[in-house]
């Protein structure tokens, strides 16, 4: 793949019509790795993922490279009536474009737009396993704070992970 500019990244929200492009990084056990997740098996699996969670969600995103999806990116504000000030950050990228800071440049455009679009939060936190150091990586060079390692806080495939916890503040400076 020949390297792309940031100025042909972008974000937008991902549909139905995206089925196909969705389905290269969800079946894939490479991206599928650090995810709660399992790789998908089918496309009926992935439409219903898109119809039932992605459409109805608040701020799902697709990671596109000219308008094309390779990834997502999500903010999942917290709901509690004393959590209501944080959100959570995940996002994943097909395999083929890791390792070309298209997934730090997501970030950072989430990073730069979320607290004026969701005027509510003052907090956005990334959960990342402490094995995924590519992407604490990417939060580091978004801006984020590393907080601290979160130890046996997560099951994810039937093993209990230790997970390093980022944050980015409304007040912190601009990256």
């Amino acid at each position: 793949m020949e390297e792309k500019s940031f100025t042909d990244i972008s974000l937008r929200p991902l549909d139905l019509l995206d089925i196909d492009a969705f389905m290269e990084w969800v079946v894939d056990d490479k991206v599928a790795h650090f995810c709660t997740w399992e790789p998908y098996t089918s496309k009926e699996d992935g439409i219903n993922f898109i119809r039932n969670i992605v459409l109805p969600h608040q701020w799902f995103r697709a990671i596109c490279i000219d308008n094309m999806p390779i990834g997502s990116i999500t903010v999942t504000p917290n709901s509690g009536s004393g959590d209501r000030c944080r959100g959570e950050l995940g996002y994943v990228l097909a395999y083929k474009y890791w390792g070309k800071g298209i997934g730090t440049h997501a970030v950072k455009m989430v990073a730069e737009t979320i607290f004026d679009e969701l005027p509510h939060l003052e907090r956005l936190e990334a959960l990342v396993d402490v094995e995924n150091v590519a992407s604490q990586r990417v939060l580091e060079k978004a801006g984020f704070k590393r907080e601290g390692v979160l130890r046996k806080y997560m099951i994810i495939k039937g093993s209990t992970r230790d997970m390093v916890i980022f944050s980015l503040l409304c007040t912190d400076s601009k990256t």
